[in-house]
């Protein structure tokens, strides 16, 4: 773990960013006193891919939904 003051960071702050881009963590000292750690940050995992056919037979087990959409709302809520 390297150190670097406040007046470092306010003179020489490419060469505590390369650190930081270099994976290292930083702690920051003021008067002597460490006050602040600066780390990489972490990376966004991509997104999983959608299986948009497994999704659909999730929702829809009996296959594609036939019909007038209002009728087949009004059975979902037992109400024909």
């Amino acid at each position: 773990m390297r150190t670097a003051t406040v007046a470092d960071l306010r003179n020489h702050f490419p060469e505590v960013a390369k650190w930081i881009c270099d994976g290292e963590v930083v702690t920051i000292t003021k008067r002597g006193v460490p006050f602040a750690t600066l780390a990489p940050a972490r990376k966004k995992k991509a997104p999983l891919p959608v299986n948009w056919r497994a999704r659909l037979e999730r929702v829809f087990p009996n296959g594609p939904v036939n019909g007038d959409c209002q009728t087949v709302v009004d059975e979902d809520r037992g109400e024909t």
